[in-house]
């Protein structure tokens, strides 16, 4: 009796610390979820604005003669925030090519207004990105640059350099690039929009500038199990790993911060590239400008992701047979999307691969 009587109270304080420790998971788990993470902490200076856009020049943290004398301007997609390229202390590609002693630049374009619905990639390649460069040639002092461009950045990047082979652009790194579409069954977004049923314009004249929620929505549900289910339950498996948990609240801050995309922008993509493949095709016109690829003359990286669901491979592989460039490199890399920039293996595969190609073409 005495025995029975004595185990009581050590059974009851099992079942409340364990009570405790499950009320603990459960509250770190809805704090990781309904919070920002502190993310693009990277000090950097604003020096030039135009409408929503900002050009952005980060601090340097290496001596002046250890820095390399070409600066690289970083172009992001103009549907997410640029922010993936400095996620968090100790894992920022921002970061690590400055240590490196890059001269960086970023390009951040800003969410669109109503007023901006009319904007088109006429106007990202031929408006923004000249006025972005005459500025980062006079605060660096070089009449030659390298330019990074990620997802649409990277296809606002062929554009330019293709349109204006001659303004200074030595090389141009090219990530996740979305410029080939003759394939209608690669991706399903180019099997959604390549449909006859799908109709952008019909979209936008319902709702103006895209909503960032539906182009999210549309990401999320090409791989809807991971996005939905896959990684809720692999953060709650690892609650307790401080390292993972950090990790996934910044990239988490960093896909909740979704903005719209032009109405105009939204339309153009739609119908001039994913449908009609006038880039690869040849018969893209851009303010009254014809672009041929074959006018690219820059040093060219080209990296692909091999697993990337939304941008496939090809349509990022044709493009080396049709520039004009005599230094150009396809690099592939194991991983998706974001994860060739942003996941654990990126500083250890992409970051030094890209460090290293344009170390020599920096000098």
């Amino acid at each position: 009796m005495n025995k029975t009587t004595n185990a009581l109270p050590s059974q009851f304080n099992e079942i409340g610390n364990e009570w405790h420790n499950a009320v603990q998971r459960a509250q770190r788990f809805n704090r990781l979820l309904t919070t920002d993470a502190d993310i693009a902490q990277t000090p950097k200076e604003l020096v030039w604005a135009l409408n929503k856009a900002k050009l952005y020049h980060y601090v340097p943290v290496v001596p002046e003669a250890e820095r390399k004398p070409v600066p690289l301007l970083m172009v992001f997609a103009i549907m997410n925030r640029p922010h993936v390229l400095d996620l968090r202390p100790g894992h920022s590609f921002v970061e690590y090519m400055l240590k490196r002693g890059y001269d960086l630049y970023l390009l951040d374009w800003g969410a669109p207004g109503p007023e901006d619905q009319g904007m088109k990639f006429d106007d990202y390649a031929l408006e923004y990105l000249p006025r972005v460069i005459r500025k980062l040639k006079a605060v660096s002092g070089s009449s030659e640059f390298s330019m990074l461009g990620w997802c649409l950045g990277a296809l606002i990047s062929t554009l330019y350099a293709s349109l204006r082979p001659d303004d200074g652009l030595k090389n141009l790194i090219l990530l996740t690039a979305p410029l080939d579409f003759t394939d209608k069954t690669a991706g399903a977004f180019t099997r959604w929009t390549s449909n006859a049923s799908f109709n952008p314009d019909l979209i936008v004249e319902k709702l103006g500038n895209v909503p960032g929620e539906m182009i999210d929505a549309g990401a999320k549900l090409l791989k809807p199990v991971e996005n939905y289910v896959g990684s809720y339950v692999m953060l709650w498996d690892n609650i307790d790993n401080p390292g993972t948990t950090e990790a996934w609240h910044a990239m988490n801050t960093w896909v909740r911060d979704i903005i719209p995309m032009a109405g105009s922008a939204y339309k153009q993509l739609i119908n001039e590239f994913y449908k009609e493949n006038r880039l690869i095709e040849g018969s893209l016109v851009i303010r009254g400008e014809h672009v041929k690829l074959s006018n690219l003359t820059a040093n060219l990286l080209n990296v692909i992701a091999e697993s990337d669901h939304i941008t496939p491979p090809c349509q990022s592989e044709r493009i080396m047979d049709l520039v004009g460039s005599s230094d150009k490199e396809v690099f592939r890399v194991r991983g998706g999307h974001i994860g060739i920039m942003a996941g654990r293996g990126a500083e250890k595969s992409t970051w030094p691969h890209i460090e290293s190609w344009l170390a020599a073409r920096s000098a």
